[in-house]
This record gives C-alpha cells, sequence and structure tokens, in this order.
C-alpha cells in the first residue's frame, strides 16, 4: 500500500473512532437525562457533573495516586501469575498424562470466581496489599497457565524430532524448542490475564485497604458523589485501554499499529 493510501486509511480509521465516541457521549448524555427525569442519582451520573468531575482528579492528583497504587498491585500479582503459571502451563503441555489426570482439579479451580476467595485472601493475608495481589495473582494464573498449554500443544512434533535427532537433552530441547515457540502465544496469555487481572482488581480493593481505584470508587459512593464515581470509572476504564493498547504494541512493534 502506498504512503498515500496507507494515510487515508489512517485517516478514515481515526475519523470512525472520533465518531464513535462522540456518539457513545451523546448516548451516555441522553440516557442520564431520560432517566435522571425520576431519578436525581442517575442525573449525576451524566457528564455535565462527570467531566468536571475527571478533570479534578487529574488537577489535584488524586487519580496518579491511585493508578500507580491500583498499578503496583496490578503489576506484583501479574508477576505471580506469570511466575507459576508459565511452568505449570509447560507441565500441562508437555506432559499428557499429567494433563489429563489433573484437569478435573484445573478445570473446577479456574471456574472458580476470583472474588469467591475474598474471604480467605482477607482472613489468611489480613488487609492492605497482599490480598488485593493474591486475588488478581488467582485471576489471571489460568489465562497465562492455559494459554501456555495451549501453545506447547500446537507446536510441531517435527522440531522434537528433529532437537531429539540432534542429541538434545530434555533441558535443551525445552530452551531451545518448546520456549522459543511458545513465546508468541505466551506474550498473548498474559495480554489476557492482564485484562482479567485489571478487571478483578477494582472489586479486590474494596477490602479493607485504603487507597487505589476501587477504594476510590467505594469512597466516592459513601459520599454520595455520583459525579466523581462516574469520573472515577471513566479514569478506570481509561488505563485499563492504555495499558492494554501499550501492551498490544510491545507484543508486535512490527505490525501495523493502526488497527487494534
Amino acid at each position: 500500500m502506498s504512503n498515500t493510501g496507507a494515510f487515508t486509511s489512517r485517516t478514515r480509521l481515526y475519523a470512525a473512532r472520533v465518531a464513535t465516541v462522540a456518539m457513545a457521549c451523546g448516548l451516555w448524555w441522553l440516557g442520564t437525562q431520560l432517566g435522571g427525569r425520576n431519578n436525581p442519582i442517575i442525573a449525576q451520573f451524566g457528564p455535565a457533573d462527570a467531566v468536571p468531575a475527571f478533570v479534578d482528579l487529574w488537577v489535584d492528583g488524586s487519580a496518579i495516586r491511585d493508578a500507580i497504587t491500583s498499578l503496583r498491585r496490578l503489576g506484583v500479582g501479574l508477576l505471580i501469575a506469570v511466575g507459576l503459571g508459565v511452568p505449570l502451563g509447560l507441565i500441562l503441555g508437555m506432559r499428557a498424562g499429567v494433563e489429563q489426570a489433573s484437569a478435573p482439579v484445573v478445570q473446577l479451580l479456574r471456574m472458580i470466581s476470583p472474588l469467591a476467595w475474598a474471604p480467605a485472601a482477607v482472613s489468611v493475608f489480613g488487609i492492605g496489599d497482599a490480598p488485593v495481589t493474591f486475588l488478581v495473582a488467582i485471576a489471571a494464573i489460568w489465562p497465562v497457565a492455559l494459554g501456555t498449554a495451549a501453545g506447547v500443544r500446537a507446536l510441531s512434533p517435527g522440531w522434537t524430532k528433529v532437537a531429539r535427532s540432534l542429541g538434545a537433552a530434555p533441558i535443551e530441547h525445552l530452551q531451545t524448542v518448546v520456549l522459543p515457540g511458545v513465546r508468541p502465544q505466551i506474550l498473548t496469555s498474559v495480554r489476557l490475564a492482564l485484562g482479567v487481572g485489571w478487571i478483578v482488581l477494582v472489586p479486590a480493593e474494596m477490602l479493607g485497604v485504603d487507597s487505589g481505584l476501587g477504594y476510590a470508587v467505594l469512597n466516592a459512593r459513601d459520599r454520595l458523589d455520583y459525579g466523581q464515581l462516574a469520573a472515577t470509572i471513566i479514569v478506570i476504564g481509561s488505563i485499563g485501554y492504555m495499558i492494554d493498547a501499550i501492551f498490544q504494541r510491545l507484543l508486535s512493534p512490527r505490525r501495523n499499529r493502526s488497527v487494534r
């Protein structure tokens, strides 16, 4: 595609995105206007209250402080999930017998809502960062583990045959064939885990902590400041979108980045 054609395509894409955002904002305003006629709480969720509150959150620095705290918890939980999930996925993918034997337990555990572990997490770890990090990790570990296992199973059997014919030891086979081959699948799984962890993080931060974006939602509700509550929700969505976009760029630096 020529540079002119690529520029035109990107322009159309950005114009379509702007139009979509404008339409969504219009529906947001209309919905709160109509719903707010009989419910003043819904009216406070409208753009007239949420947008100024959104600006105030960034100006006074509270959104930045809460975002940094939440991102720290997310990062630690994700590191734990990757550190445990990748080895687990490699074992499940490389050992069919282990995968078949453990399938009932794995499937049962992954189908439990991470928030169902919240009372146990608070009882064991107390209040603070630890239970929040645990809930993020328990939510993110399954996308990583199952994605890694799927990547291992998708490897070409010919690669393994070649490695064995050349006398590669098991550890050499893992280092030179399996890990390079499943790297794209692992990174994609980590991206999925990142989204799952971010979603779980917010309700997890409503459990005995006094900072973070989840706490900010709860605090705004307790103060009956529904404009700030709506603004905090927008902050959460905006940051989630940005970290996913950044991670996608890291995943595919050579691809056309104009479409996500």
